[in-house]
């Protein structure tokens, strides 16, 4: 039998909310760790830059390290997640984070520990990857929105948490602790993993039905299951699962699409405010390293508390105006942020100006970018496709990371502030907005079938919403 929370359920047994919520809340650990894990540079990297010496350049690749291990991972484990399972992959990036928080604790120097965060990167690629794929297949259509969102909320409050951690304990500057505390969600990952199902679409295309059906059961009711299963193997029936699938003009639509959506997602410049936060509000006057993080806490607490309402905007409206009004309130957000700088406002202002775009962030492109790609693709060809979209996506953020501390220092240099960053931001955010409305079918309230039978139409019918 497949490993359960609840134990063993007779096939009477109605659906189970609270059973696909637990399950939930196990693969969302992997999220946390993504949040975690990528945020704990951003109060160490103030110690880290004066023990080192650091350059621009150097502090670029020194914070980025671990950005660019995030797409070797699932680019390199591409067929894991379809080969091995959703599950077992995820067991498999909780390895790689626990080597990496050893190593990254221990190290000798700057290049020690830049291949230990490597490594880390490389299990938050996986791990970004696999969660919000597990946690759609095996969500109901109704909840799987807010569901994936919850893998979102787990990133964040990892963020907040490292944030917070840091700063603890920035006053003695044991940026070592601050790696080694990562061990701690590693550990209750990797347990918890071993105790829910595995992803019963996965479960269909390796041929094994009765553990599928047991596993629908438990979360839908047996007669919900039987339909569903029926629908999941028909689907199943229409593809072949192999990599030259990707490239079928309609399935080769949705992969472009979820590449842009999640590149856009890293690169509208909402993610270099959050990881160089205490960086910006020591460019914006503050001098003291402790009050600069302790500032970054006020902001991942707004972002925390944007990505809860984003629970409720998600239930209430679609994926398409959600992030049509989002992208376009971040482009309003960057625009304030420029003339913070360009008028040299008062630090509580820079508190402000970081407000709008952080928040419009978090309630809309942030989450909905996973939700969208966890959905947007058959099942035979989703691990494949999530794998090469988050790969792309973690490169892009790679190159702003190295980028950002040099576009920041030229117009620094050039203008005496960095304000001009934002505006380069601005006209990305501007761009995905546009994408999203030209390019972006609705998939809200759709099952993972039917949207993917939407894709495998699309050659032979032309249409062009599910």
């Amino acid at each position: 039998m497949t490993p359960s929370l609840l134990g063993d359920v007779p096939d009477t047994k109605p659906a189970s909310t609270r059973y696909v919520y637990l399950i939930t809340l196990v693969a969302a650990v992997g999220g946390f760790l993504f949040g975690y894990d990528l945020s704990l540079i951003s109060g160490a990297v103030i110690f880290l830059k004066a023990e080192w010496n650091l350059t621009p350049m150097l502090l670029g690749m020194v914070t980025g390290s671990a950005v660019l291990g995030c797409p070797v991972g699932p680019l390199a484990g591409i067929s894991l997640a379809d080969t091995f399972g959703r599950r077992r992959t995820l067991i498999f990036s909780a390895f790689l984070f626990l080597f990496s928080t050893a190593g990254s604790a221990l190290c000798a120097g700057m290049i020690s520990f830049s291949i230990w965060r490597f490594v880390g990167g490389m299990g938050v690629g996986l791990a970004s990857t696999v969660s919000p794929m597990y946690i759609a297949e095996i969500a109901p259509a109704k909840l799987r929105g807010r569901l994936v969102i919850i893998n979102q909320l787990a990133i964040v409050i990892g963020l907040s948490l490292s944030v917070f951690v840091t700063y603890l304990l920035s006053s003695g500057g044991h940026w070592r602790w601050m790696f080694a505390t990562q061990g701690i969600p590693t550990l209750m990952l990797m347990v918890g993993l071993f105790l829910v199902p595995e992803s019963p679409r996965w479960l269909a295309a390796v041929g094994r039905r009765e553990l599928a059906l047991d596993v629908l059961t438990r979360i839908n009711g047996r007669a919900q299951a039987d339909k569903e299963l029926q629908e999941i193997q028909d689907e199943l029936r229409e593809e072949s699962g192999g990599f030259s699938e990707l490239w079928r003009p309609g399935i080769r639509r949705a992969v472009w699409i979820g590449i842009a959506l999640m590149v856009f997602s890293q690169v509208n410049g909402v993610n270099m405010i959050l990881l160089y936060t205490p960086t910006l509000f020591m460019e914006a006057g503050l001098t003291n390293a402790p009050d600069a993080i302790l500032n970054s806490v006020i902001i991942d607490v707004w972002i925390t508390v944007c990505t809860v309402i984003a629970f409720w905007l998600t239930k209430q409206f679609g994926r398409r105006p959600i992030l049509i009004a989002g992208t376009l309130a971040m482009a309003c957000g960057h625009l304030l942020m420029f003339l913070n700088f360009a008028y040299k406002l008062p630090t509580a202002l820079t508190l402000v100006a970081m407000f709008v775009p952080a928040g419009a962030f978090t309630l809309t492109l942030a989450p909905l970018s996973w939700v969208v790609l966890s959905e947007l693709y058959p099942n035979r060809v989703r691990g494949k496709a999530m794998s090469l979209a988050v790969g792309l996506m973690f490169l892009a953020s790679y190159i702003a990371v190295n980028l950002f501390p040099m576009v920041l220092d030229w117009f620094k240099t050039h203008y005496g502030h960095p304000g001009g960053t934002f505006l380069i931001f601005m006209g990305v955010c501007i761009a995905c907005s546009l994408f999203v409305w030209l390019t972006l079918p609705e998939t809200k309230d759709r099952t993972l079938e039917e949207i993917g039978r939407f894709w495998l139409r699309l050659d032979k019918e032309g249409q062009r919403e599910p």
